[in-house]
């Protein structure tokens, strides 16, 4: 061990004085073993941090003190580091210092918006006197299964349409963890022609400029809720000095949104394909996969099937897949705090520029994509540009897929044209709304997405078609209110779920999201200071997530105010 040298003096004179261990946690041996088995021969490098708090989570339910401390001499990270690093994602329970160990088994309760509305919080006001003391039921942010209202986790195993009974039950069974079933694996793929395009464009049946001017000629866009053009951007990162790498995000936290967990757990390969495709189109050799620890079902799945596709690659030289494990936070659905994550850090969003397609993953060039934009890639490359454009209504083109949840007959992912309107939507593919109930009024893009009421039923819902209403469709999460519910409490329900997911770097964001909930809780609302809240957040906020939380709100009194008349008598308060 490397010695620290301290001067200090004495009587005038100077004597020096070792110190055998930097100043900090000194390691427990026995902790040290046990972080060094869980490791075994994996790299210790910086950006294996999260990786490795999870194996410890997972093998003992916490991070204890000790640990910690042992992984970082293992990694030789300073111990801040770490446990800035542990403390700052839900889905880790640091145990300080003669603390007490969480129960072995942690039941979520999912509290979302849709979840909310089939029962949620009777669940979570009941189950803790079912269940005992020995498990631990705490409530939950969106879990990506809002068709299945109200959701649950039980461990690691979800509950769709969860009950006091299926819960318990559950727990009861200590059942293994859950992995999809019935999806189209390496085989079927293959069978199906699958990875046969990817060869053409290896092999030179197909050239990069003709591939990338089929994707622009096709219209798609980053159908994570950026919606920047996925052809454009190939072209963007292929011009930047190399290496450059990939990051897919697969960590899908937006409230409503689900999308991306259905089709990964029907056919992986297809999404596989695009981002290998890409890979090819732009010169990229290393690819991460980064999903969110939610979806652990999808885990298992995808480290199945790359491992089968490691053993019998589809071409010569195939870049690296690496999949990476988020930790329960949903700003790194947010590009540059995803990069950050993968780096093993705290996922907190980059100022920009420089933009992560010049300086992203490793400070390196990163071509950044949303699963389900790449997972279109192949079906627009072998029936063409516009196959996928020659879709759509009221004037717009292409396919979404809207993740439709609350108070319809089928809730589900619904394939629909491009600028189809919420009333079709719910009539043609949804099964209309649930029987005695009438449409109040739906978000279109999830909590951040806005409100509208159910006046507002023409409007296309496609990127660019909202903007003029205070919303955006984002990642097409619609979630569908009745005359059972209230814009007020769903701003509510939003805010709460904002100001729990703020990463806490800039103030108009941390600072605003509490204060704005604060407000819109009480019965009356201050309609000045909301709205000096909402343009400080919108114009200082770092990221998308600040800028975009005040949409509920504004969307409530802007579109809602006869709830406000209801609450109080007036609307709102003028008292600054």
């Amino acid at each position: 061990m490397s010695q620290i040298i301290i001067p200090i003096k004495v009587e005038g004179a100077s004597r020096l004085r070792k110190r055998e261990a930097p100043k900090g946690r000194r390691v427990d041996p026995a902790a040290l073993v046990e972080v060094q088995a869980l490791l075994g021969d994996s790299s210790r490098d910086a950006d294996m941090l999260i990786e490795h708090l999870h194996k410890i989570q997972d093998a003992y339910q916490c991070l204890s003190a000790p640990h910690l401390a042992a992984l970082a001499a293992e990694m030789k990270l300073a111990q801040t580091e770490v446990y800035e690093v542990a403390t700052f994602y839900h889905h880790f329970d640091v145990v300080k210092e003669g603390g007490t160990k969480p129960a072995a088994l942690t039941v979520r309760v999912c509290d979302g918006l849709s979840c909310e509305m089939k029962g949620a919080k009777d669940l979570l006001a009941r189950l803790p006197a079912i269940l005992g003391q020995d498990v631990r039921v705490i409530a939950a942010p969106c879990i990506g299964r809002c068709e299945q209202a109200p959701a649950a986790v039980v461990g690691q195993n979800p509950v769709p349409h969860a009950t006091v009974e299926a819960i318990a039950a559950r727990v009861e069974a200590k059942a293994s963890r859950h992995s999809a079933e019935d999806y189209t694996d390496y085989a079927a793929y293959r069978a199906d022609g699958g990875y046969a395009l990817l060869n053409e464009c290896v092999n030179g049946t197909r050239d990069v400029e003709a591939v990338i001017k089929t994707m622009e000629d096709s219209g798609l866009r980053g159908l994570g809720g950026a919606g920047f053009p996925a052809g454009r951007k190939w072209r963007i990162v292929g011009k930047e000095a190399g290496p450059r790498l990939m990051a897919i995000n697969i960590d899908e936290g937006e409230p409503g949104t689900f999308k991306d967990r259905t089709y990964l757990e029907r056919d992986p390969h297809r999404f596989i394909e695009g981002a290998l495709i890409a890979a090819w189109a732009v010169g990229i050799e290393t690819i991460y996969i980064y999903l969110r620890d939610e979806y652990h079902g999808c885990r298992e799945l995808l480290e199945a099937e790359l491992a089968k596709l490691r053993l019998d690659p589809p071409i010569a030289n195939m870049p690296e897949l690496i999949l990476r494990r988020g930790a329960g936070a949903y700003i790194c659905g947010e590009e540059s705090a995803m990069i950050e994550s993968i780096e093993g850090k705290r996922g907190m969003p980059r100022l920009r520029p420089p933009y992560v397609a010049q300086v992203g993953l490793f400070n390196r060039p990163t071509l950044e994509h949303n699963f389900e934009t790449l997972h279109w890639v192949r079906d627009i490359l072998v029936k063409g540009g516009a196959w996928f454009a020659g879709h759509g209504r009221n004037g717009r083109k292409g396919l979404r897929s809207f993740s439709v949840s609350g108070r319809v007959k089928q809730p589900g992912v619904k394939l629909a044209p491009a600028g189809i309107t919420i009333r079709e939507l719910i009539e043609e593919y949804c099964g209309g709304m649930e029987d005695g109930q009438s449409l109040y009024g739906y978000l279109p893009g999830g909590a951040s997405g806005g409100i509208l009421p159910a006046s507002m039923d023409n409007i296309p819902l496609d990127f660019d078609t909202l903007q003029a209403y205070g919303c955006f469709i984002g990642s097409a999460a619609v979630i569908v209110l009745s005359n059972l519910d209230s814009a007020t409490n769903a701003a509510r329900n939003m805010m709460a779920f904002f100001k729990h997911e703020s990463c806490g770097q800039c103030t108009p964001c941390r600072v605003g999201t509490a204060k704005t909930l604060g407000l819109i809780e009480k019965p009356q609302w201050d309609l000045p200071m909301l709205a000096d809240l909402s343009q400080v957040m919108r114009d200082a906020s770092i990221c998308g997530l600040g800028q975009a939380a005040p949409n509920p709100v504004d969307c409530v009194i802007k579109y809602f105010p006869h709830e406000l008349v209801q609450q109080s008598g007036t609307v709102g308060s003028t008292t600054p």
